[in-house]
């Protein structure tokens, strides 16, 4: 296992240990600073395990599997954290979750094709939005309450923009090749 895929499983690894401080009150006052350190580091490891493995010819297919769905986990636990704990709308985590399953859905479909599909502009700002508005929400700093509730929102609209631009772009993954071959020969 090269570098690059040991940072996308040292995110998945650090991910139940974000859970237990951001929900536990093991460390008291700590836990949530303990928490934004790990979910720093394992934010951080999303960074650097695709700049090394391009920069160093060190892509894998396990990478290519792995890596979208460790940034998944991370930014799907985090939330239904703050949803249970009442910091974020359950409604907003449930539209970002869908997007994560039909993009998923998307990409399998591309797969059974023959095609790889990048990651867009836009699928990169929605997760550097997630990112800063968990950040956000992990300090629970009183000075940040309005500015975390906006970034909550461009993060909103950045996960439905990035959704309709995945599925324009990539809308001809839909179309049944069956059908298509019917149609040409009547």
């Amino acid at each position: 296992m090269n570098l690059a895929n040991k940072l996308t499983l040292l995110r998945v690894i650090l991910i139940p240990f974000f859970v237990f401080f951001i929900l536990s009150d093991v460390a008291g006052d700590y836990g949530k600073w303990i928490a934004l350190g790990i979910f720093a580091v394992a934010s951080i490891t999303d960074f650097f395990d695709g700049k090394i493995a391009r920069k160093y010819n060190m892509v894998t297919n396990f990478g290519k599997f792995m890596d979208p769905l460790a940034d998944k986990l991370l930014v799907c636990s985090a939330m239904i954290c703050f949803a249970a704990t009442g910091q974020m709308p359950a409604w907003i985590v449930i539209v970002v979750v869908a997007r994560e399953f039909i993009i998923s859905g998307f990409r399998l479909i591309a797969a059974e094709q023959g095609i790889v599909i990048a990651a867009s502009w836009w699928g990169k700002f929605k997760t550097a939005s997630q990112m800063i508005m968990l950040i956000m929400m992990i300090m629970d700093l009183e000075i940040l309450k309005i500015p975390t509730m906006v970034m909550m929102y461009i993060a909103l609209i950045l996960t439905v923009v990035s959704l309709i631009d995945y599925i324009y772009k990539n809308r001809k993954v839909l179309s049944d090749p069956e059908h298509k071959e019917k149609s040409s020969e009547a």
